[in-house]
Parts: C-alpha cells; structure tokens; sequence
C-alpha cells in the first residue's frame, strides 16, 4: 500500500499576541498537526480554545509565533506575502459559518469571485460557476442575490464559492452553527460527497461532537492543546 502523502505538516505551532508587552498573550501552546491528502479531519472544542486562531494559521490567514508549517509541500513561514496570496486563492476553500457572500451581487457571481481573482476568463468562470451551483443543488437560485436566499442557501452558494478554483483543501469553521438540523445534515452531505468522491482534504472545525463523530479522525482542542485523537465513524471511508 502506497505511504499516504501529507498535505499539512504543522510542528510546534504557537501563537502569541502582545509579544513583549505585560499583557502578553498566548493561545496555542505548541501544537503539531499532520493532516493527509483526502482525509475527512474534525478539529472539535468548546469556545475559546483556539479552535479559530489555528484556523488562521492552517489557512494562511496568519503566520504563527513560533514553528513549522508547511501546505501541500509550500515552507509557509519562508513564503513571500503574494505566493501566499496565491495559495489562499487556488490551494484552500474557506467555509465560514458566517456565509461572507457580497450582498450586492449574484450568487452566481459570488462563486465566480474567486476566478476572477485568478485571472480565468470570463466565459470559463460563468460556465464553472453554473456546474458548481448545480452541485449543490442552487441552479434554480442562481441570479438571486443572498439577501433572496435562506441560510442553508447561502451557505450552499458558499461552499459553491470555495470549490472555484479546485482547491486542495475545505477549510470549514462551524459551517452549520447558524443553521437548523435538517439545513445542516444537507451541507454535511455535500461535504462528504466532495470528500467521498472528489477527493478533497477537508478540516471541519465545529464545537459540536456529533458532526466531528462522522468525519475520519477527531482531534479535540482544550486551552490550546491538542488533548485527544481518535478515529471518527466515517474512518472506514479512508
């Protein structure tokens, strides 16, 4: 059996804010995380445990204090501020439990954004964006703007938006913490379809242990450390 390949590769990781001054702060406290391609990873804890300041750093949204990080073979902590850019514009998809569409516009062309940004044209853009609204189940929604559409859409056209330019890895903060059950049993049926049959590396970090039972592995944030990890139900999709 071919060795499983690392796509995220975090060592020591820690985060400190204030540095230097007496209220200084920190809120992770060394963490090391590995995470392989395909894999379904949850990351679950209470609020306040640096679930969303490690969320910054996988994604490339922040840099950590201290250690090691290193995206799908990218050295994070050496790379320059527009090849990361790049790489929160083509390598990640970010789902956040607040939607962040723009209220102003299409839901279709708030799932062409990210194209634009790359440079695709827009013919290509118009007719990815459509096939990705077909996936999940909005091409009867298309030209509505968000301010038309429920939370479960909305959340649907922003999972649309993340898939844009093919990216490596979904990286989904609370993604069904504003929405009901049934709304959010939907969505987590889409992303294990993305997993299950796109192969995407998805880490879904959510407070509630019953969403992380059903993905791969469970690792469980305390106070800024990991303090558990465990195989999830969906560990014999792997």
């Amino acid at each position: 059996m071919a060795e499983k390949e690392i796509i995220i590769d975090a060592r020591d990781i820690y985060k400190r804010f204030y540095i230097g001054q007496p209220n200084e702060l920190e809120i992770l406290h060394g963490i090391s995380l590995k995470v392989y391609k395909g894999e379904f990873v949850a990351i679950v804890g209470a609020s306040g445990s640096g679930k969303s300041t490690l969320m910054n750093i996988i994604g490339v949204l922040d840099k950590p204090t201290e250690g090691v990080y290193s995206l799908d073979g990218v050295d994070i902590m050496a790379a320059r501020d527009a090849e990361l850019s790049d790489i929160r514009n083509q390598k990640i998809g970010f789902v956040f439990q607040t939607y962040n569409l723009i209220s102003r516009t299409s839901a279709l062309k708030n799932v062409e954004l990210p194209m634009l940004y790359a440079g695709i044209d827009k013919k290509t853009r118009e007719e990815r964006a459509k096939e990705l609204m077909a996936m999940v189940g909005m091409e009867g929604r298309m030209h509505h703007t968000p301010d038309e559409l429920s939370g479960g859409q909305k959340q649907r056209v922003a999972i649309a938006r993340a898939m844009a330019n093919d990216p490596a890895i979904l990286l989904c903060d609370e993604p069904t913490g504003a929405l009901d059950t049934k709304t959010g049993r939907m969505v987590m049926d889409i992303f294990h379809k993305l997993n299950e049959e796109q192969g995407k590396t998805i880490v879904f970090i959510t407070h509630s242990p019953e969403l992380a039972e059903e993905c791969q592995r469970v690792l469980t944030l305390s106070d800024g450390q990991f303090i558990g990890e465990r195989e999830g139900a969906g560990c014999a999709a792997v």
